[in-house]
C-alpha cells in the first residue's frame, strides 16, 4: 500500500502571497504627449526610384511591344485577338530574339499551317526584334477558360 497518511493527503498548499500595490516598482512617468517627430520620414521612401525592367521581361518596352502586336492578330473563325484567346502559352525575350509559345484551338484548325507563320512574321516585325521563332504546342490543350475576361464578353460568355 501507499506510505501516506491520511493527514498527509488532505493537506493543501498554502496559497501564494498576493500582490501589493506597494512591491510594485516605480518607474518615472509616461509622458502624456508623444515625443515630436520629424516631418521627413517619408523622405526615404519618395526619393526611391524604381528599378528599370529589362526590354525583355514583362513590363518591359520590347515585351510589351511584342504584346500588342500580338493582339492585332485575330482569329478568322473567332472575332477575338490570339492573345485573348489564351491561344499564347509564353512570350520569351532574349535580346533581340524573341520565342513564342502558342497553341491553336483544335489541332484540326484550318489555319494550322498559315497562323504560326502569321505570328512568327508580325512578331518579327517589331522594332527592335531581330528574330522571330514560334513554337506550336499542344500541351497543355486549348479550352475556353483560357480566354480573357474581354474576349468571353466579346463572345456572349461572360
Amino acid at each position: 500500500m501507499n506510505d501516506f497518511t491520511t493527514e498527509q493527503l488532505d493537506h493543501t498548499p498554502p496559497p501564494p502571497p498576493r500582490a501589493r500595490v506597494s512591491d510594485a516598482i516605480d518607474e518615472p512617468p509616461v509622458s502624456e504627449t508623444p515625443p515630436a517627430r520629424s516631418r521627413d520620414y517619408l523622405d526615404g521612401f519618395l526619393a526611391q526610384q524604381p528599378t528599370e525592367l529589362s526590354p525583355g521581361e514583362p513590363g518591359g518596352q520590347l515585351y510589351e511591344m511584342v504584346i500588342e502586336a500580338l493582339k492585332e492578330i485575330y482569329d478568322p473563325e473567332i472575332p477575338v485577338n490570339v492573345y485573348d484567346l489564351g491561344l499564347i502559352y509564353g512570350v520569351d525575350v532574349d535580346g533581340d530574339h524573341v520565342v513564342v509559345s502558342m497553341t491553336l484551338t483544335t489541332p484540326n484548325c484550318p489555319v494550322a499551317e498559315s497562323m504560326p507563320g502569321e505570328i512568327e512574321m508580325r512578331v518579327g516585325a517589331v522594332p527592335g526584334v531581330g528574330s522571330a521563332e514560334v513554337n506550336l504546342v499542344w500541351d497543355p490543350p486549348w479550352d475556353p477558360q483560357k480566354m480573357s475576361d474581354e474576349a468571353k464578353l466579346e463572345l456572349g460568355m461572360l
